[in-house]
């Protein structure tokens, strides 16, 4: 059990408290979808047709959006009386589609080399600036720097968008 929540856990707290929950809260909607997927497994005749990571996060993105449906209905913010939210299927469908996209940008950036791999993880992941990566790589300004950020990045969006789909 220990093994979901270390493995499972992060990507659901990261959704919940990026859309204005807490911790907490975070720590109530996973453990509600672990129990969904507990009674899925032993009282149906269920295949898990996704990793069980995925499963997870579909099951708790959609009961995160009917607690933010029922606050709003109580607070009567909500612009949706009927809103019906997306069934588990669809949300899983949805995530497979976006670990696919992210499996081919690690594909794209892995082929891409260096510098290009460090400058664009530099700028885009890390949050450095066009100064700090000019000084790291010696370039002379930071024209040059950007000059060279943006032949990398039209490079990784070639090869991103040349890989053949599965």
């Amino acid at each position: 059990m220990s093994y979901i929540y270390k493995t499972c856990y992060p990507s659901v707290s990261h959704l919940i408290t990026g859309n204005n929950g807490s911790e907490d809260e975070a720590k109530d909607v996973f453990q509600e979808a672990v129990m969904v997927l507990y009674d899925k497994v032993t009282h149906e005749n269920f295949e898990l047709s996704s990793k069980l990571s995925t499963f997870l996060y579909a099951v708790s993105r959609r009961l995160w959006l009917k607690q933010i449906n029922k606050r709003e209905n109580a607070m009567g913010t909500s612009d949706s009386d009927g809103l019906e939210i997306a069934d588990v299927e669809s949300d899983v469908q949805i995530h497979l589609q976006k670990e696919h996209e992210f499996a081919k940008m690690d594909s794209a950036m892995n082929q891409l080399g260096e510098p290009c791999q460090t400058i664009l993880r530099d700028f885009y992941i890390r949050n450095k600036s066009m100064n700090e990566i000019c000084e790291k790589f010696g370039y002379t300004n930071t024209d040059n720097a950007k000059t060279q950020k943006y032949k990398c990045l039209q490079r990784l969006k070639k090869l991103f968008f040349d890989q053949k789909s599965d």
